[in-house]
């Protein structure tokens, strides 16, 4: 049974820093890419990063700002997500997905998420 464990969320003040994790299992996590989504509220999914297998490269929704860094462990069936610099807006709840696709829909598993609430 794939699974998927999300941890790390919480209250931060704006600018400061959380890092999210991912726990997988139930499958051959080395051999596939992984992306991480937020849903922030009265909003639909929004993917917010992904990570090939290799680990090296990574994609980003908003890669100028460099604000977020997601990684993964491949020994430990991990994946990371690095949030600095936290805006209000990045309030949202975070699921952790497997594969990468450009259409939402096309992910097939999903962890239960974790909250991140940015606020002072």
């Amino acid at each position: 049974e794939v699974q998927l464990v999300e941890s790390g969320g919480g209250l931060v003040q704006p600018g400061g820093s959380l890092t999210l994790s991912c726990v997988a299992s139930g499958f051959t996590f080395r051999d596939f890419p992984m992306s991480w989504v937020r849903r922030a509220p009265g909003n639909g999914l929004e993917w917010v990063a992904a990570i090939l297998s290799n680990g090296v490269e990574k994609f980003y929704a908003e890669p100028k700002e460099g604000r977020f860094t997601i990684s993964r462990d491949n020994a430990k069936n991990i994946l990371y997500l690095q949030m600095n610099n936290l805006k209000t807006e990045d309030t949202a709840e975070y699921y952790c997905a497997r594969g990468y696709y450009s259409v939402i829909d096309d992910y097939d598993y999903w962890g239960q998420g974790t909250q991140v609430t940015v606020s002072s």
